[in-house]
């Protein structure tokens, strides 16, 4: 593997100069006429990404199976923790096929009309956080060069953080390697936060209702 790593280097320094140089055009014509080879070229520098830090062992992310589209600009993440559980509950995206530009609609949680939301629950979860960084420093975090992907649900490959946790519990007279196989880290990237955890395994409900209900779903599935 160490031998491919200069060839690898080169992939994604040529997938890199590619992004930028249809990133130049798509910003001379002041239009969206390229945004999907945009798209295209900035998905091949993610997976060069991903190529070469699999063939340096090393972290990475990579897309998860996750089925939902949130909310880009006021997701509004809201997460519960107990010692086995992690629920995460956000506002979706809903695009209004008759909005025209020229007006903002304000999200809060303290809104009384019903939303779009989905509540994610994460199995068998060691620990969660849900704080900075936010969009703006996205590319400060670790994972960013390493196939980190702006308002995106992701999975950690060859996850540092488990590494941590592994070693920490490894102290423990009776720690049995086995216990940290299937475990995930995910990482759901918002627009003025950052969602992390290690679960085994998550489900994912929608509903159309208040935040303050959606609280009180919370509430009672982690005291069940």
């Amino acid at each position: 593997m160490m031998s491919e790593i200069p060839d690898l280097e080169n992939q994604l320094k040529v997938a890199k100069n590619r992004l930028e140089t249809v990133a130049t055009a798509l910003k001379a014509k002041f239009q969206g006429d390229g945004l999907e080879e945009w798209h295209v070229s900035h998905q091949e520098v993610l997976r060069a990404e991903r190529r070469l830090a699999a063939a340096k062992g090393e972290e990475y992310a990579e897309q998860c199976d996750f089925p939902l589209k949130w909310d880009a600009g006021a997701p509004m993440p809201h997460l519960m923790v107990n010692d086995h559980n992690a629920l995460l509950a956000f506002l979706l995206s809903e695009p209004n096929p008759a909005w025209d530009g020229t007006y903002l609609t304000l999200k809060s949680p303290k809104n009384i009309a019903p939303e779009p939301l989905a509540l994610v629950e994460f199995e068998r979860c060691l620990i969660a956080k849900l704080g900075g960084p936010n969009d703006e420093v996205f590319e400060g975090h670790p994972l960013f060069g390493r196939g980190g992907d702006a308002y995106a649900a992701q999975r950690v490959v060859n996850s540092r953080w488990i590494q941590q946790l592994q070693a920490i519990n490894s102290v423990h007279s009776q720690y049995d390697p086995k216990y940290w196989v299937g475990l995930n880290h995910y990482v759901f990237w918002f627009h003025d936060s950052t969602f992390e955890c290690i679960a085994k395994k998550y489900t994912v409900t929608t509903y159309r209702i208040t935040f303050r209900e959606m609280l009180d779903i919370m509430v009672e599935r982690l005291i069940a």
